[in-house]
């Protein structure tokens, strides 16, 4: 047994940790306990974890926020990683994951709004209610719309987040998302149509 298996072994962590050392084998040794291996993952990841969260929460408190709680649930999860992509992958996977959990809830709670800018494009109306009245109406009508078309519809118009990535984000093919989002499009005309209708 090498000297640095015996270490491993016998404390979980490694002696030292050089940049020659791979995600993969961090990601190892993480595994097998060692959480000075998992702090090295955090320290070359920490910048790309943060950027992810705030292209998601376009806040820096609430980015740093869901930073953290994104390597927490890294370090939860960590066991049922099998390599099949890369650790950075899977780790943006897991932040924005973290991140739209966290979008949901504040849509549930009512805490998320479309503004009328965003919303102009989903639907053309005669109509010209004050902008508050119709800043409301949209926000209604977001969170009548199914989680999936809902969560899709927030992040690209809300958020500002690319057809790419949010394919990426939900693991479809761009080709799907594309349909997903021409069918949350339709639904949300509609719904945005009658209730400017109903409220005439």
């Amino acid at each position: 047994m090498t000297r640095e298996a015996a270490i491993r072994e016998c404390t979980g962590v490694l002696p030292d940790i050089s940049e020659a050392v791979s995600d993969i084998e961090l990601v190892r040794h993480s595994q097998s306990g060692s959480r000075e291996a998992f702090s090295e993952l955090i320290r070359r990841h920490q910048h790309l974890v943060y950027n992810v969260a705030y292209r998601f929460m376009r806040d820096a408190t609430l980015a740093e926020d869901m930073a953290q709680e994104s390597f927490v649930k890294a370090y939860r999860l960590l066991k049922g990683f099998r390599g099949d992509c890369s650790f950075t992958t899977w780790l943006y996977r897991v932040t924005a994951t973290t991140c739209l959990t966290e979008i949901n809830k504040r849509k549930r709670r009512k805490e998320v709004e479309l503004t009328p800018e965003s919303g102009g494009n989903l639907c053309s109306t005669g109509h010209k209610p004050a902008e508050r009245d119709l800043k409301e109406q949209i926000r209604r009508c977001v969170t009548r719309l199914s989680d999936r078309y809902a969560t899709i519809v927030t992040l690209y118009y809300l958020k500002g987040t690319s057809y790419d990535e949010i394919a990426q984000v939900m693991d479809v093919p761009l080709g799907t998302l594309k349909t997903w989002m021409f069918r949350a499009r339709k639904q949300l005309r509609f719904i945005i149509e009658k209730e400017l209708l109903n409220n005439g």
